[in-house]
């Protein structure tokens, strides 16, 4: 049985791995005078289309002070322009049957509308005219903070996990500036007003500092046609410089304790790791993204195994590793210890499973399992045209270039059994850990709260 699956697993990989060739085929770009690139897919498999407009700004990109206010300026994008009333964009986008939102990264900030395919025009004319005619009034900026404030309240400030992983990157990073939240500090926003959103968009927000992603049932020259007529004329501006944000080296394990209402206690373990810089260069990230499937791929990975179902010694565990950033990456494992187990109980079995690994290695028959897994995990977002323009944006966002996605997917064909071996050894260690605790404290009632005002999610 276990070989059929192997042999199922292999014939899966080489199928995925066939079907990802050449998929970026079809992608096409230019740059326009103003420095905005505008990147085309064509996808004819059904009458619609993405846009989606992404600034390389984030969170990353905050001062001290005033932290949050590149997800402030993403809800503030949802006003009114110089030539649009406040909300006009969403209702314009809603009538032609189409739907919008947008996002804050540490790394950047993107927008998207998905639309019947007649309706890109006008998609492009409303994003270029928030680009460059925004209205931030002090008006809509009051009314605006209270939103953000309390979505910072119901989801991190009202979730355990979530302030144990505020706290942990507030200790991992001592210098660089993902120690900040992208939703920001309260205190920061209570503080903020509508000059700091202002600056925040006059300094970021010009098209030397975004790229343009078009996918789906489209002609690329009349994509770069529309994009002319409708980003070109904005100018370019001087950007910010940004200087490096170097990490000290760290030193030895750091610890923190989270006290907050909660049922059961929750562990969340943080090494540092790197991130992919060169597709052709770099092996670790590749092989640390195999390593995570092996830990945390699905139910018969590693960890649920040994934890979950043998020893009983959690009611659920988990890893994560994103290889691609623009600052520092972070491989992360966490999990709920069970009924009369302790966190330090909890910790004791991942570190045995992590120990076990760098011992005795993975199988041939793990590799193979995970290799499927990450490159069906690729290849079925191009199942949807929003999934292909993420996999583009996300890409170039972190410095890399879509025509690399498929050399990726070659790398991660590539690596060995003892490379993932050799990656647990080098990073999975003490000096590189910071461990958060969440030490549960009495559950209260629920305080009555009124129900959030509207806007941006």
């Amino acid at each position: 049985m276990k070989i059929r699956m192997f042999r199922a697993s292999l014939a899966l990989f080489t199928i995925l791995a066939a079907g990802a060739a050449g998929a970026q085929d079809a992608v096409q770009e230019r740059t326009l005078a103003n420095g905005l690139r505008v990147i085309v897919k064509e996808d004819h498999r059904a009458p619609t289309v993405v846009h989606m407009v992404w600034y390389r700004v984030g969170s990353m990109d905050e001062q001290s002070g005033t932290s949050g206010v590149a997800h402030v300026l993403e809800h503030m994008m949802f006003k009114g322009t110089k030539t649009a009333k406040s909300g006009e964009f969403s209702r314009r986008i809603a009538a032609a049957g189409g739907r919008e939102n947008a996002f804050t990264n540490r790394d950047y900030t993107a927008y998207f509308q998905q639309v019947p395919k007649a309706a890109l025009p006008l998609m492009l004319r409303l994003e270029a005219d928030r680009m460059a005619n925004l209205l931030v009034s002090e008006s809509d900026f009051s009314s605006e903070i209270k939103v953000v404030m309390e979505e910072r309240r119901l989801r991190t400030d009202d979730r355990p996990r979530a302030l144990v992983s505020e706290a942990l990157n507030a200790e991992a990073f001592l210098a660089h500036s993902y120690r900040r939240p992208v939703i920001g500090w309260m205190n920061d926003l209570v503080n903020m007003n509508y000059l700091d959103a202002r600056s925040w968009y006059a300094r970021w927000y010009v098209p030397n500092n975004a790229f343009v992603v078009v996918v789906g049932d489209v002609r690329a020259e009349e994509v770069f046609a529309l994009a002319r007529k409708y980003y070109g004329g904005i100018k370019a501006r001087d950007l910010p410089g940004r200087k490096p944000q170097v990490e000290p080296e760290q030193r030895g394990v750091r610890r923190l304790v989270v006290k907050a209402p909660a049922e059961l206690p929750y562990l969340l373990m943080g090494w540092k790791c790197p991130v992919l810089r060169d597709v052709d260069k770099d092996w670790q990230p590749y092989a640390l993204e195999v390593l995570n499937g092996v830990l945390d791929g699905n139910e018969s990975a590693r960890l649920n195994q040994a934890l979950v179902r043998n020893s009983r010694l959690a009611s659920e565990v988990g890893a994560g590793y994103d290889a691609s950033a623009r600052g520092p990456g972070m491989c992360f494992l966490e999990g709920t210890p069970s009924q009369g187990k302790s966190a330090a109980d909890l910790e004791a079995g991942l570190r045995a499973e992590l120990e076990r690994l760098v011992r005795d290695g993975v199988t041939e028959e793990e590799l193979a399992r995970v290799k499927a897994q990450l490159v069906a995990s690729q290849v079925f977002k191009r199942d949807s045209i929003f999934g292909q323009a993420m996999e583009i944006g996300q890409f170039e966002s972190a410095g890399l270039s879509y025509r690399d996605i498929d050399r990726a997917l070659e790398r991660v064909k590539a690596v060995t059994a003892e490379q993932v071996r050799a990656v647990a050894r080098q990073y999975f260690i003490d000096d590189h850990l910071t461990v958060a605790v969440l030490d549960p404290q009495a559950l209260e009632p629920a305080a009555a709260r009124p129900a959030p005002q509207p806007g941006r999610p």
